[in-house]
């Protein structure tokens, strides 16, 4: 479950994102709810579009695509669903609140810090 700080950021990343499904008269099949998982598991947040000539509303295919696919509702406004689903392998998106990962130096640091440069000139003057 996500919290409301979470679930605002992450409204504020699918501002700008272009729906990449949409559900029409044939609703929701089981190949629908697995390309839906697919793209949850490579994108982590996904936008759906609803079309007029469903007969679900974008509530009800928001609700079915949660339960299905075990991914959490962000927002549902006008005909457009977003959806959240931490991915397991390309975690992509880190939530507020949540520890940054841990990155290892990719080199290591081979220039002395100050303290070091302090007593290598100590030990020069004697």
């Amino acid at each position: 479950m996500i919290t409301s700080k979470q679930r605002a950021y992450l409204r504020e990343l699918a501002n700008g994102l272009d729906p990449i499904f949409q559900v029409g008269k044939s609703g929701i099949g089981d190949t629908f709810r697995k390309q839906i998982f697919d793209a949850l598991e490579a994108r982590e947040l996904i936008k759906i579009k609803v079309l007029p000539n469903s007969d679900m509303t974008a509530a009800e295919v928001c609700q079915e695509l949660c339960e299905g696919v075990g991914a959490n509702p962000v927002q549902v406004i006008g005909n457009k669903v977003v959806l959240y689903k931490r991915s397991r392998e390309h975690k992509k998106i880190i939530l507020p609140g949540e520890p940054k990962p841990k990155v290892k130096p990719a080199y290591k640091k081979t220039v002395p810090d100050k303290k070091q440069q302090a007593k290598q000139k100590g030990l020069n003057r004697r």
